[in-house]
Order: structure tokens, then sequence, then C-alpha cells
């Protein structure tokens, strides 16, 4: 991870909870999320992971992840792609069993990130770009990328890819330098 210094900005991901995850174990799972970040190159790869929650469907983690970039390009995994997650069922005498994995572009909070400076939006909210599902993300429905408080964030429903069920909701937020020298950068 960069040092958050000139030049860098935050990434930030508030893993929400999970829905109507698959059983993994008899009659239920024990749920954690490992997000990866990957630049556009794939180069640079930065993981974190959040708690396990034990026996639980539908966990809610709450949990805030934050990476220092250059910019916010590249894509988010919820497992191995750009922005990607991966969501595992925690085991204690064998391999965790993989429960899914989702990701999301970040091009479209890069595009909505270049819009705000544009148009020198300082204050207020504005919702910025519309995006769809489609194959560059796993988003279950619309969403938007919106600017407030001196964050550019996208709530987003994503649908668990390579298992029976599930869905993970998340939030991305970019903060750019200039945002955290004006004192608008919000901590929650």
């Amino acid at each position: 991870m960069e040092e958050a210094g000139r030049g860098c900005g935050l990434l930030k991901v508030v893993v929400t909870h999970g829905r109507n995850l698959a059983v993994r174990d008899f009659t239920s799972s024990d749920p954690y999320v490992i997000v990866h970040v990957a630049d556009k190159l794939d180069l640079l790869v930065q993981t974190t992971k959040t708690k396990v929650i034990n026996s639980c469907l539908n966990p809610v983690w709450n949990e805030e992840m934050t990476f220092s970039m250059k910019e916010p390009v590249g894509i988010i995994k919820f497992n191995d792609h750009h922005l990607w997650q991966e969501v595992f069922d925690w085991d204690r005498f064998k391999y965790d069993d993989k429960m899914g994995q989702a990701f999301l572009d970040l091009q479209p909070v890069a595009a909505a990130t270049k819009l705000r400076r544009a148009l020198r939006l300082t204050a207020g909210e504005t919702n910025l770009r519309k995006v769809n599902p489609d194959a560059d993300n796993c988003l279950l429905s619309d969403s938007f990328v919106t600017y407030a408080n001196g964050e550019v964030a996208i709530d987003a429903r994503l649908r668990l890819r390579e298992v029976e069920s599930g869905e993970l909701f998340v939030t991305i937020k970019w903060i750019e330098p200039d945002s955290a020298n004006t004192g608008k950068q919000a901590d929650h």
C-alpha cells in the first residue's frame, strides 16, 4: 500500500453485509470477505479481509478498508478481478470453502471524479453518473456514483459469481487529496 501522501487519494471500501449466502457447513456458513484492489495493469494488488461471522447466511460486517492510490482506476475484486471481493466460509480443520466472488470496475468512479473536478463541486450532494449492470461489474441493479461530503461514492449490490446464491452489499468511496486538505473528508 502506498503512503497516503502527495498526489495520493484514499479508496475506501465498506463491506456492509451479505444476503442469502451459500451453505458450506451442515446448515450454515462462517463467512468472511477478502477484498483485492488492483491497478489498471494488475501490477499493484492490495488485499485485506473482514472478520468471520459465525453460523450466518445473512452476515453484517459494516467494515471499512482504506487503500492509498494515485487515482481510482483498476478493479476491486471480492476475489480476483480488479476491485474484486471473495467470500469464504471459515473452517477450523480444513481449507476454507469458497462462497463466490464479485468484482466492480473503478472506471465509472474515475470518470465521475473527473466530472466533479470539471464542475468544481465542493459542497452539496450530486448524482454524477449512472452505472448499469454489465460484463465489467457484478451489479444486480443500476447504481449511481454520487458526490457528497468531499467523497465520490457508489453504493453497490453485487451478485456473487461461481456459486449457487449470494449477494454482497458494498460502498466504494474515493477521497481526493484536495478533499482531505479542505477538512471535508468524512470518516464513517
